[in-house]
């Protein structure tokens, strides 16, 4: 059994003649939180588009929990135990909060095509999509069309639906783009708590969230991860101050 939930080994990705990703390796210990880091265009959604299966890789190897993943869907990663949340808040407009947790969980719970299962009498998602409610703070929300809410809530949300499906590896794409500091503030904090015990890599451009939250930082620059250690050692790397601060890329920290 592998100490790993994710490794990338010799990670390449091509479109046409330009190379993307060059040779990326990373290894995620279970149970910890990485944050990738970056300057601008230095391939980390590639990299999250490649481990969740929406882009193909070109060669090398990514294996989730021991297990390659190369060639499978991204419904057949998510139902290995990945799921991921996007830049852009994807989430049903017109349905509830409620029915959105609902829709999340059913998969994982065995449902799958059940047509012949009322929605209505199923109480283990009914418990489930209630428990993630709570753990998300949008209880007093449930009934409300998901359009209706906030941006802050509907990024609440949309990290209730990565969990709803019981995934021990979690991606987050810029969970707190677009938001205030107290909203970011709160944001932290619930993604700390909705991910005690499971592993979570996101990317974030936002410092004070990376250094909140990472145990480890993985720092992406031209599609090569030039650095993978604590935020404390991060901080002081030279290679990384010359990634952000030098002639790699303009300054985004």
């Amino acid at each position: 059994m592998s100490a790993y939930a994710l490794e990338l080994k010799n990670v390449r990705k091509s479109f046409g003649k330009s190379e993307i990703i060059r040779g990326a390796n990373l290894a995620v210990p279970k149970g910890e939180r990485f944050a990738i880091i970056g300057p601008n265009g230095a391939g980390k959604s590639t990299l999250f588009n490649l481990i969740s299966g929406r882009f193909p890789v070109s060669s090398g190897e990514i294996l989730l929990n021991g297990r390659s993943i190369l060639g499978l869907k991204p419904f057949e990663i998510n139902r290995n135990g990945l799921s991921r949340s996007f830049q852009i808040t994807n989430i049903f407009h017109r349905l509830s909060v409620y029915e959105n947790l609902r829709c999340a969980v059913l998969w994982s719970l065995g449902y799958k095509y059940s047509f012949w299962h009322r929605l209505g009498g199923l109480k283990d998602a009914h418990a489930r999509a209630e428990a993630v409610l709570e753990q998300i703070g949008l209880k007093s929300r449930r009934n409300i069309a998901a359009g209706l809410l906030t941006y802050a809530e509907q990024r609440a949300l949309e990290i209730g639906i990565t969990i709803a499906g019981g995934a021990d590896v979690i991606l987050l794409d810029e969970p707190t783009a677009g938001m205030s500091r107290s909203e970011s503030d709160a944001a932290v904090e619930l993604i700390r708590k909705v991910t005690v015990g499971k592993t979570l890599l996101m990317v974030e451009h936002d410092m004070s969230v990376v250094f909140g939250l990472a145990d480890k930082i993985a720092v992406v620059v031209y599609g090569e991860v030039i650095a993978c250690d604590t935020p404390e050692r991060v901080r002081g790397n030279p290679k990384v101050q010359e990634a952000y601060l030098g002639g790699h890329a303009t300054a985004e920290a």
